[in-house]
């Protein structure tokens, strides 16, 4: 991101993002009570619209927040948002608390939802193969319940800081002696020249570019499976590509300060990369306000 835009929306309004204010005793606050999504905008266009709010839609049931809006309302909200802020090539994000209550208590005991969203100005997405990036492996610290896109990304963060201390920009995660994801990307692995990702599990969340990723890859004609990815056959593998809303798709050409493959963007890749420029348009909705 390259720095948030002057209008948000908070609870039925767009106002000043330095004038949005946020109760202390929302749970979004105490205990991380709370959902999230990041939906690229690319040319006042988003980007995998309808995957991202079916994912908002499961992540609120799993925490049995009734949703505030329906899809009508939630792409009009999106929609005012982008124009507000003049269109162009943004990051949106989107969080629902469970709301405020009158103290603290660990059940819940009746609220109203809050809603807040903020755009932030990003770069175009990249027309040419972006380099490859140095990953490390960690341990999966996170908590049992991945596919929720929950507010609670503590581990996460750390996680991703000791990528970065490492001189690495993501850090992949082993749980079990198998692969389950990136700190903020799903991870797949090519070997024998077929995709390989990790089943959907509590563990792993079910990423919107994640599906997009299979979907190209059926359409360059390449052989992918769903399944579970031992720590052996990651460290072995011919390609590496993460993939995620914010980052878009990259390939990770080292990992712990070793070659992956022969140590440059691979075939799989660079078609599946390709393929995205040429169909990007055709994930992409008009939203009105």
């Amino acid at each position: 991101m390259t720095g948030p835009c002057d209008t948000a929306w908070l609870d039925g309004r767009y106002l000043p993002l330095a004038e949005a204010r946020i109760s202390p005793l929302d749970r979004g606050f105490l205990f991380a009570d709370a959902v999230y999504e990041v939906l690229p905008v690319y040319g006042g266009r988003v980007f995998l619209l309808e995957p991202h709010l079916a994912r908002l839609e499961r992540s609120l049931a799993a925490l049995r927040i009734a949703s505030p809006h329906d899809a009508g309302q939630w792409r009009r909200l999106i929609g005012g948002l982008v124009t507000h802020n003049g269109g162009g090539d943004l990051l949106v994000y989107l969080q629902v608390s469970r709301g405020a209550e009158a103290g603290r208590s660990h059940v819940p005991q009746g609220s109203t939802p809050t809603v807040f969203a903020f755009a932030s100005r990003t770069p175009p997405p990249p027309t040419a193969p972006p380099p490859g990036i140095a990953a490390i492996t960690a341990a999966d610290t996170r908590w049992a319940r991945c596919d929720i896109k929950s507010t609670a990304l503590l581990a996460n963060i750390l996680l991703k800081w000791q990528a970065e201390e490492a001189g690495a920009a993501e850090a992949l995660l082993l749980r079990d002696g198998h692969l389950t994801e990136g700190s903020s990307s799903s991870v797949h692995v090519v070997t024998g020249g077929v995709l390989h990702s990790p089943p959907l599990t509590p563990e792993v969340l079910p990423g919107t570019t994640r599906e997009l990723l299979l979907e190209l890859a059926r359409r360059c004609g390449f052989e992918s499976r769903v399944c579970t990815i031992p720590e052996a056959q990651l460290r072995g593998a011919e390609e590496i590509i993460v993939a995620s809303a914010g980052g878009g798709m990259r390939a990770a050409t080292v990992l712990d300060g070793q070659p992956v493959g022969v140590g440059v963007l691979g075939p799989v890749f660079l078609r599946i990369f390709a393929t995205l420029v040429g169909s990007r348009a055709e994930f992409s909705t008009e939203v009105e306000p």
